[in-house]
């Protein structure tokens, strides 16, 4: 379907999408710009452990980082 075609029905293909599993692709002149389709519970997890894990990345790289002993001694354990 082509970008205008979404934008004015994205309200209906986003209930249909949903209750159908449909997937969409949306075209630009013809060429293929994009997929539109409903997530599942699997994809949100995959979604936010990835956010996670570069978060993460990002911290260790900054030098933001903590020991074992750092982290036993703010959980009380030692």
């Amino acid at each position: 379907m082509g970008v205008r075609e979404f934008r004015q029905n994205i309200s209906e293909l986003y209930k249909k999408g949903q209750k159908e599993g449909i997937r969409y692709i949306v075209l630009n002149k013809n060429t293929p710009i994009f997929e539109v389709r409903p997530l599942t519970k699997k994809d949100s997890t995959l979604e936010r452990l990835l956010a996670i894990t570069a978060e993460a990345r990002g911290d260790a790289k900054a030098g933001r980082v903590y020991t074992l002993e750092d982290l036993e001694r703010e959980l009380g354990i030692i």
